[in-house]
C-alpha cells in the first residue's frame, strides 16, 4: 500500500480480565500504530475487542470494521498478529476472499501478510494451505489412535461398526444380494443378534449405520460478511 493509505487498526484479546488490563490490547496497537508510522499510513481508527474469542468471525465490531471499509472509509485492516484477526483457517479464507472482492488490503503484521503486494499474497495462501495441512494431518493421526484403541480391544465412549468388523461384513453381503434394509433387520431380531449398542431390536436405521454409513456432519454455518461487489477494472469502465 503506498503512503498516505487509510488503514483501520484492530486489537483483541479473549478475555475480559485481559481487556481490563490493558496489556495485551496496548502492545497490539503499539504494534499497529509503529508500523502505520513506519510505512506513512494513515491510521484511521483502532477498534478494540475485548472478550471476544477468535474461534468465529461473528464478532459485531469486526463486521462493522468490514462495514466501514465497505463504505470507503479504509482501504484496509491490520493486525499486530493473525490469530487476533482468526484462529480458523476456514474463517481466515473467507476474509482473505472478502478482501480480494473488495480490492482491500488485510495485514498480520507477525506473518508478514499484506495482501495488497504480490509477496503478502503468497505468503498469506500458503499459510493458509500449511494451516490446512496441519488440521488434515492431526485429525488422521485421531483416526489412527482410536483405530489402534479398538484393535486392542479396548472400548471406545460408544460401539461403533469398526468394533465388530463380523457384523458389518454380513449386512454388507445381504446389502450385496439385493436385501432391504427392512428386510436384513428383519433377519439380524430372527437371528437374536444384539445391536451396536446391545440391543435387542433392529431398525432399517440401525441397519443402515452398521453397514457403515455415516450421516454427513452439518456444515458450519458461515458467518455473513458485508456484500460486495469486484470493483470494475480502469480498461472495462473506459471501454
Amino acid at each position: 500500500m503506498n503512503s498516505g493509505t487509510k488503514v483501520i487498526g484492530y486489537a483483541r484479546v479473549s478475555t475480559h480480565e485481559q481487556g481490563a488490563n490493558g496489556v495485551g490490547l496496548d502492545a497490539q496497537e503499539a504494534a499497529i500504530r509503529a508500523e502505520c508510522d513506519r510505512k506513512g499510513w494513515l491510521l484511521v481508527d483502532v477498534v478494540r475487542d475485548q472478550g471476544a474469542s477468535g474461534r468465529s468471525l461473528e464478532r459485531p465490531r469486526l463486521i462493522a470494521i468490514l462495514d466501514r471499509i465497505k463504505a470507503g472509509e479504509a482501504e484496509g485492516l491490520i493486525v499486530s498478529k493473525l490469530d487476533r484477526l482468526s484462529r480458523s483457517v476456514v474463517d481466515f479464507g473467507t476474509l482473505l476472499e472478502w478482501f480480494s472482492d473488495r480490492e482491500a488490503s488485510l495485514i498480520a503484521l507477525d506473518l508478514g501478510i499484506d495482501t495488497s503486494t504480490p509477496g503478502g499474497r503468497l505468503v498469506a495462501n500458503v499459510f493458509a494451505s500449511v494451516a490446512e495441512w496441519e488440521r488434515e494431518i492431526i485429525g488422521q493421526r485421531t483416526r489412527d489412535g482410536l483405530a489402534a484403541v479398538r484393535r486392542q480391544g479396548r472400548a471406545i465412549s460408544r460401539p461403533a461398526v469398526a468394533d465388530r468388523p463380523d457384523l458389518e461384513r454380513r449386512i454388507s453381503r445381504l446389502r450385496d444380494k439385493g436385501w432391504t434394509l427392512q428386510r436384513i433387520a428383519d433377519k439380524l431380531n430372527a437371528d437374536g443378534v444384539p445391536t451396536l449398542r446391545g440391543g435387542k431390536e433392529w431398525r432399517p436405521s440401525s441397519v443402515q449405520v452398521a453397514a457403515g454409513y455415516k450421516r454427513r456432519k452439518p456444515r458450519r454455518k458461515s458467518v455473513e460478511l458485508p456484500s460486495v461487489k469486484r470493483r470494475r477494472s480502469v480498461a472495462n469502465s473506459t471501454g
